[in-house]
């Protein structure tokens, strides 16, 4: 259980910044303020770094780069801030989300420039939510080369980093100003490494059930998609030291992971036209408003499954992930000649997926919004030989969380600041409001590396 101790003597070993988890939040700020001149150590409670970041597609939102003027496509950090709050609703901080779209853009242009990362455009689909393209990645399009290039780059820039090490125990003076963090080893030992300031690049609570029954109990039953070492820690001592916390229900959720692979599948799939049904071989829902507010739709259907349908065209586009490349070699991705044919894959009623098959091909030839506010204007046409792919809906990373300021110092409930303590990424509120549907695609990584930045520059 992660706790807060006071203690009247700081430990004999000092760093300037401490940061706990080598995510993308925590190697970012690592790397930001090691150009600063802080000595840096980073805490990692896994063998090697991942994190959520290594399950993710990799994918950071990011507008007015140079990415994105090279093909013409014209957008701006306002832009951006404005298809995030329409999405949340008018809910997050509008102070965060400006913060965050004026920071990304260039943060990925000093990533590639100092630190080698070969970023390119998705230019191909638009993500629910966005109106323009504007989702960076790597060649492979994956969390897992995300990570290890920032790994890569943190080694080539000497920074220490502590695998095996679990933070359970934030240090504090009589005035509760961080001093240290206490951490366990595998063999059961323990150390004390003192510190100047503190970056909490934990994440959220998505790994711990009992938080999750508590802020999100729609998705208490959800298959978890995140890191198990999501349990919290940063939410508990934020709290433990008055910290302000805000949005605890938002959440990225996800409505097509293949089940039982347990593999991503794109919402490419649905975005470039497919459906999806359940095991009547119906529809059930607007699956465009987006994938994160899908899960809980997908959760309703009887056992909790649905079918993502889709064609050979789409199949192409998402195959440039590479997991859903690795989704077609487990042989989760089903093929047909004709809907009878799927049907008989899909164990579904070939009389209802042919009656569905033919609504929506209606109202695509119709450019109309079907009966659940789907629009299907300007939407192509699926064709022959058909794709389909038997999902869940499942629970990828929490959104809210502690309170920062635009330093990304965590606030506390009466206004003030905890000078040296800070949070980016999962353990600060982000900027998706306070439910499922406020996630914008992308979020997750967009806070984790823009607050990364801010908080690895930040002084105290």
């Amino acid at each position: 259980m992660s706790s807060v101790e006071q203690i009247d003597r700081a430990p004999e070993v000092v760093v300037d910044c401490l940061i706990i988890g080598a995510g993308a939040a925590g190697l970012v700020a690592a790397l930001s303020a090691i150009e600063g001149g802080e000595s840096v150590l980073v805490l990692e409670r896994d063998g090697v770094p991942q994190g959520s970041t290594a399950l993710s597609a990799g994918l950071i939102p990011a507008a007015g780069t140079r990415w994105q003027a090279a093909l013409g496509v014209e957008d701006s950090p306002t832009q951006f801030a404005i298809d995030i709050m329409r999405k949340a609703h008018g809910e997050p901080s509008l102070d965060l989300i400006v913060l965050v779209t004026r920071t990304i853009g260039p943060t990925l242009e000093w990533l590639a420039d100092r630190h080698q990362l070969p970023f390119s455009l998705v230019d191909n689909f638009t993500y629910p939510g966005h109106s323009r393209y504007r989702m960076h990645g790597l060649p492979s399009r994956a969390g897992r080369e995300l990570i290890d290039r920032l790994r890569a780059a943190a080694e080539t820039a000497g920074i220490d980093i502590l695998c095996e090490a679990h933070a359970t125990t934030l240090l504090v003076d009589r005035a509760n100003r961080i001093t240290g963090v206490r951490f366990t080893r595998p063999d059961g030992s323990s150390d004390d490494i003192g510190c100047k300031r503190l970056i909490l690049a934990c994440s959220g609570y998505g790994g711990n059930p009992a938080l999750v029954a508590r802020h999100i109990p729609q998705m208490a039953s959800a298959t978890y998609f995140g890191h198990v070492g999501n349990q919290g820690d940063a939410l508990n001592w934020g709290e433990q030291l008055d910290g302000a916390t805000r949005h605890l229900g938002g959440h990225q959720g996800h409505g097509s992971v293949a089940h039982p692979a347990g593999i991503l599948i794109s919402w490419a799939t649905i975005t470039e036209g497919g459906f999806q049904v359940n095991a009547k071989g119906e529809r059930f829902s607007n699956e465009a408003s987006g994938y994160s507010e899908q899960a809980a739709n997908v959760l309703a259907q009887p056992d909790g499954i649905a079918w993502t349908i889709f064609d050979a065209r789409i199949a192409d586009i998402a195959a440039q992930f590479e997991d859903f490349r690795n989704a077609v070699a487990h042989g989760a991705v089903l093929e047909a000649q004709d809907i009878a044919g799927l049907a008989a894959g899909m164990r579904v009623p070939a009389d209802a997926l042919i009656a569905t098959f033919a609504e929506v091909a209606t109202a695509k030839s119709e450019k109309r919004t079907d009966r659940f506010g789907r629009s299907f204007a300007g939407v192509p046409q699926l064709v022959t030989p058909y794709r389909a792919v038997r999902v869940t809906g499942a629970l990828f990373h929490t959104q809210g969380g502690l309170v920062i300021d635009d330093h990304a110092r965590v606030m506390r409930r009466d206004g003030s600041v905890i000078d040296n303590l800070f949070a980016a990424g999962g353990a600060a509120c982000g900027v998706s409001g306070a439910d499922a549907s406020g996630y914008l695609s992308g979020n997750g990584l967009l806070t984790a590396v823009a607050l990364g930045r801010v908080a690895g520059l930040a002084k105290c």
